[in-house]
């Protein structure tokens, strides 16, 4: 085997708050009927790399339901396939630490490169031209990296390179970058380089980042490979959104092609019929999925399979998850709706004039969207105004109780 691919995929995700309560992020629903984690599946599948081990760790039956023996992606192969690696002794602390808690799967595979990915971003990536690069270049680790705007590169860990692309200097998250090339998170090691510089470095989180770049710049061949197509790493609600929605726009403007079909992303797929469209129905600049009935006005939205929209209601700048359902006269504007949520009649989700930040958590919503976890019952008559968190579970009761007007900012949740 040339190369092993380990995917890391057990972050707890505490950015995507009310959308990781009960999934791990790679796991999160994205662009109707995928998951996140299917971009980097079918980068695998379509670079032809079908030896793959999936670290998980934090809640991760919903992960291991999605891939099972991974048939969409064709690793369910005799020679290679996808293999789940679960923490046994003891957590993982740190991205190196997950790897070299499964040091012994990665001797057995044996391996010439072992590729590590994470499994919670978005793009389109032929990992075979970067293992060519890496082997044209005598390197002992590649990097992945991607220029950012200089006044965004506090932010990443940033790395330094000569006009031959060895990297001399790599710094995470610089108060004062001297670098706007930032890594991706995406390396390709020798096997033999891995395994050593796992086993002769010690550290209770022991990170890619932090310890193991910074050695081995100090005393091995490291390049840096740039990656200019679409990346994106979706571990905000905002960027979330924004990069859902980016999907919606016209075809000159799209900079991540979901109908390319020389690189198809591949999921496992729901048997559900198709899209139907009432007489009064009106859909502009979406992605409606398999199973979703429209029967109200639909605007710059991405919907997950099964999602009706019943006559009167009007649902703009949303991602709506599977089997929702929203009633007539309901109005949303801006919002995360996860799985199974149902909207009473004439209720308003985003409402008001008022954007001050949720008060649980400023940072994480402050722009105005409402984000509504799975199997939530807003009964009719609802307003929910601007940076509202309401947690999964909560019934028409936890409304009534605060008059059926939740204001801005405000959090709900089910008391355990």
């Amino acid at each position: 085997m040339e190369t092993l691919a380990l995917i890391l995929a057990g972050g707890r995700g505490s950015r995507l708050d009310i959308l990781s309560e009960k999934r791990v992020k790679p796991s999160v629903p994205f662009a109707g009927k995928f998951r996140i984690i299917d971009f980097t599946l079918s980068n695998c599948s379509n670079s032809g790399i079908f030896d793959i081990g999936i670290l998980t760790q934090y809640l991760p039956l919903s992960l291991n339901e999605h891939i099972r023996v991974g048939k969409p992606w064709d690793f369910d192969r005799r020679d290679g396939g996808v293999t789940l690696l679960q923490p046994h002794s003891k957590w993982y602390k740190g991205t190196a630490d997950a790897v070299k808690l499964n040091i012994e799967y990665i001797k057995r595979q044996n391996s010439k490169y072992v590729l590590i990915l994470s499994g919670d971003h978005i793009y389109k990536m032929d990992y075979r031209k970067l293992i060519n690069f890496h082997k044209e270049k005598g390197a002992d680790l590649t990097i992945s990296v991607q220029p950012v705007p200089i006044e965004e590169a506090s932010r990443f860990g940033i790395l330094e390179a000569d006009e031959n692309k060895k990297i001399h200097k790599f710094v995470e998250k610089p108060a004062e970058p001297k670098s706007n090339l930032a890594s991706m998170g995406i390396y390709v090691f020798n096997t033999d380089v891995l395994i050593k510089a796992l086993e002769t470095t010690e550290a209770e989180d022991l990170d890619f980042g932090k310890h193991i770049i910074p050695k081995l710049i100090e005393k091995s061949n490291v390049f840096a490979y740039e990656f200019k197509d679409y990346w994106k790493d979706v571990g905000t609600y905002d960027s979330y959104l924004e990069a859902n929605l980016d999907l919606t726009n016209t075809v000159d403007k799209i900079e991540l092609d979901m109908y390319d079909k020389n690189w198809v992303i591949h999921t496992r797929s729901e048997e559900r019929p198709a899209v139907k469209f009432g007489t009064k129905a009106k859909v502009t600049q979406s992605l409606i999925s398999n199973g979703c009935i429209i029967a109200g006005e639909v605007d710059r939205c991405v919907f997950g399979p099964g999602v009706i929209v019943n006559p009167g209601a009007v649902v703009k700048n949303a991602i709506i998850f599977n089997d929702t359902v929203i009633e007539e006269g309901t109005i949303i504007d801006g919002a995360i709706i996860d799985k199974e949520v149902k909207i009473g009649k004439n209720c308003k989700i985003g409402f008001g004039e008022d954007y001050s930040a949720n008060k649980e958590k400023p940072h994480l919503l402050s722009s105005g969207l409402n984000v509504l976890g799975k199997g939530v019952e807003v009964p009719d008559g609802t307003v929910i105004e601007r940076n509202c968190r309401i947690f999964g579970r909560v019934k028409s009761n936890v409304f009534e109780a605060n008059n059926k007007y939740i204001k801005t900012g405000s959090t709900l949740k089910v008391e355990e």
